[in-house]
């Protein structure tokens, strides 16, 4: 009798659905290494926008190096140069100098290591074909304590496994779908509060307590709270539209695709072109991106990473809460 009773429990643990979701968690799998060796494997600068402080002749050349490492646009002085470094429609810039053999490359290690080696590997490839000698100027370096300016992607896959981890466990616990769009509110409440708490956490670790990304503390905090509760209300809004594979479907978009496209590691422009496009678009990249502005380049260029992760916060509540009007799937759950 035991056996039989043992051999039915154990045929009862493999039912289709079981089946299913072992198959999504090995898709998933694989997804996670192909994405991420698919757009580590390989750094190579592509399209890298660059001023250039030189005559049109010369930015031809660098327009047509061999794989089109740079997007070159000229200006009028190194001045101007450093401004479009700063405001973030370049990358760094060449400026030649007419009047002897020494020409110079800004960079802004800020923006990441790896594109700012890059580009000076490079730039010294054109300067050294040109008989000329080069000067590397950083302009806008990374913090003391911020190597390589990775604290901005960290602090930020922090803040997002917060966000749909919150998320996840609430689906367990009290059941993917709100009973009615008022405990969906209700919920919604409870995340806005965690996400504030979750900003401030956040921004406590790398400013007082780390010292590495000082003196933004407030940005950082509210910065937080967007991208937290934007995290956890896309995810919840997943799982009431396919339940538990909700919380999957999360870790595709936001660690799967978002981690290896958000500019950390490597960046935009040194990765291939699939992650290249999308990274702006999801909240890690546009997270990321919002973080080195505030510290780094003064606020410039926040507009569209703020954007991006408004949109993804107002698309999650909305859904939420239409979800949260559908007839509920009869099932054991707690009311909220």
């Amino acid at each position: 009798m035991h056996n039989a009773t043992s051999g039915a429990g154990a045929r009862g643990a493999f039912t289709p659905g079981t089946l299913a979701l072992v198959v999504g968690v090995f898709l998933v799998q694989l997804g996670f290494l192909l994405s991420y060796i698919g757009s580590f494997h390989h750094p190579d600068p592509q399209g890298i926008p660059v001023a250039v402080v030189a005559p049109q002749q010369a930015a031809d050349r660098l327009d047509g190096l061999p794989g089109h490492p740079l997007e070159p646009t000229v200006v009028k002085d190194e001045q101007a140069a450093r401004e479009r470094v700063e405001q973030r429609d370049a990358e760094g810039a060449y400026v030649m100098d007419r009047r002897g053999g020494q020409d110079t490359l800004l960079v802004a290690s800020a923006a990441g290591g790896p594109q700012a080696q890059a580009l000076r590997r490079v730039g010294e490839k054109v300067a050294a074909g040109q008989d000329r000698r080069l000067k590397v100027v950083d302009i806008a370096p990374s913090g003391d304590r911020d190597y390589e300016s990775l604290t901005a992607f960290y602090l930020i896959v922090g803040w997002l496994v917060g966000g749909y981890l919150l998320a996840s466990l609430l689906g367990v616990v009290a059941g993917t779908r709100p009973a009615r769009p008022g405990a969906g509110a209700l919920r919604l409440a409870g995340v806005a509060v965690y996400s504030v708490l979750s900003g401030l956490g956040g921004a406590i670790v790398v400013d007082p307590v780390l010292h590495a990304l000082p003196h933004h503390f407030v940005a950082l905090w509210w910065l937080g709270a967007l991208l937290v509760f934007a995290t956890a209300a896309c995810t919840m809004a997943l799982e009431v539209f396919c339940g538990i594979v909700g919380i999957g479907l999360a870790v595709i978009i936001f660690v799967v695709l978002g981690n290896p496209s958000a500019g950390g590691a490597f960046q935009k422009h040194l990765i291939p072109s699939f992650w290249r496009a999308i990274g702006d678009w999801i909240p890690t990249g546009a997270g990321t991106t919002a973080v080195r502005n505030i510290v780094y380049f003064s606020g410039n260029a926040l507009g569209t990473p703020l954007l991006v992760l408004a949109v993804w916060a107002v698309a999650g509540t909305v859904l939420l809460l239409v979800g949260s009007v559908r007839r509920r799937e009869p099932g054991l759950t707690l009311p909220l």
